[in-house]
């Protein structure tokens, strides 16, 4: 399987930015793992079930199923490249109702205004007077202003230090790390705290865009995401060819020089692919397992939400890494009607992964299917410089886009030698473009 949104965005920025683009997919699909599985019997064959799916589960095609679950952050990087390069007029996106933080094996929703978390069970009265103070310290927080510091430098104070300056307790902690900077470990702890604060203030100012969650997620799913990248290459000149099986990489003196397929070599001086196409330039980072879940009903103490995120802290079930669920359902055109959708994901750990998701999995009962996907991720071993050959990484566990993004943005970086910056995806203003009325 290949995984391609990555390649998707690229091919879309090189090509606004004048590069000559050819896109070779061995799939009939744009997108590969982040492409949507339609209909409903495609995806009972894609994980070998034996049966097809009972009438109960209505019309195949009302089904549109991710296999990677993700939410884009309403403020975060994914959403400005969809503004700059104007995918967004291909797409329409609609809020997640709520998140919600595991304690104590009940949930909880994460507050999303000054009333909610006043009145949240997740803390104490005077832990939320001191928690208000944190909030406050970090949205007047400006990394180029040290009069907002407070006696914190963003370059040495670790995380740890300012949440004892703020004297905020060990649940605290473990919400405002994972539910809010939605780190997926405690290794932030012990680093300088800028990235953290930074994490946070995003979180705040996705908030404040919708008001429900930070995050959006598009009508009839992800897979539209890759094919919106797709059509903005093609009126940039790019090539896209599906079906397309890749038989070669073709190599001279230690760099790329071409692309063979079908008897046919096609000739690159750089070359972009996913893990999968290059075995020996890449080394293998863990493992993530992922269960798809098809419910008749919405999850318990969401307030009938009919799209959500859980997250697990690692804390709360003794483990290293965060269990998330994210749910979406026949309100997003993802599933039939009265039909939920939630996949459960989270980093491998021990030789007994489905054990190690049995916390989230309690939160949903009962479940009328399940599609179990173990999946081994992977990250480049040679960063591109000789070979120009440049793999994306493979997808981890979290339930956003901001790592895929940050990817994007290190692998342009090395592709062209300067930093990545929003505005030269904008659309030449003068561009004409086919689709648009005279």
């Amino acid at each position: 399987s290949n995984i391609l949104l990555s390649e998707c965005i690229l091919s879309g920025i090189m090509s606004v930015n004048g590069k000559k683009v050819l896109h070779m997919d061995r799939n009939p699909y744009y997108g590969g793992e982040s492409s949507s599985i339609t209909p409903l019997e495609e995806l009972y064959k894609r994980f070998n079930l034996p049966d097809t799916p009972p009438e109960s589960m209505g019309r195949g095609r009302d089904w549109n199923v991710d296999l990677i679950p993700k939410f884009l952050m309403a403020n975060g990087q994914l959403v400005k490249m969809l503004l700059y390069t104007e995918v967004t007029r291909y797409l329409d996106f609609k809020v997640v109702e709520g998140s919600f933080v595991y304690k104590g094996g009940k949930i909880y929703k994460v507050p999303s205004t000054e009333t909610e978390a006043l009145a949240s069970n997740l803390m104490g009265m005077f832990e939320k007077r001191r928690f208000r103070k944190f909030l406050v310290f970090v949205a007047n927080f400006d990394e180029n202003d040290p009069k907002t510091f407070e006696g914190v430098d963003p370059k040495t104070t670790t995380m740890r230090d300012v949440y004892k300056k703020f004297d905020l307790g060990q649940d605290v902690i473990d919400f405002t790390g994972h539910a809010l900077a939605l780190y997926r470990t405690d290794d932030y702890l012990d680093v300088p705290c800028l990235e953290t604060v930074n994490r946070i203030k995003l979180y705040s100012e996705s908030l404040a865009r919708y008001g429900k969650s930070p995050y959006l997620y598009p009508l009839y799913g992800l897979g539209e995401l890759p094919q919106g990248f797709a059509r903005l290459s093609a009126i940039y000149g790019g090539t896209y060819m599906l079906n397309k099986p890749v038989d070669e990489i073709v190599m001279e003196g230690g760099h790329v020089v071409g692309v063979k397929s079908e008897g046919e070599v096609a000739r690159c001086k750089q070359l972009i692919c996913d893990p999968s196409y290059i075995p020996d330039r890449v080394r293998k980072a863990g493992q993530v397992i992922r269960v798809i879940c098809i419910l008749s009903h919405p999850i318990k103490n969401t307030n009938d939400s009919n799209s959500c995120q859980i997250i697990i802290p690692q804390n709360q079930v003794n483990r290293n890494s965060d269990i998330y669920v994210c749910m979406i359902s026949y309100a997003h055109n993802v599933a039939a009607q009265g039909k939920y959708i939630a996949i459960v994901s989270t980093t491998v750990e021990t030789s007994e992964p489905e054990a190690e998701i049995e916390p989230a999995l309690e939160l949903l009962e009962p479940i009328d299917q399940k599609f179990v996907a173990i999946s081994d991720l992977y990250e480049p071993t040679d960063d591109g410089t000789e070979s120009q050959v440049f793999a994306s990484r493979s997808y981890d566990a979290t339930t956003h886009f901001e790592t895929t993004c940050n990817d994007i943005k290190d692998i342009y970086k090395r592709m062209t030698g300067s930093d990545f910056d929003f505005e030269n995806m904008k659309r030449k203003q003068n561009d004409v473009f086919g689709e648009d009325e005279q």
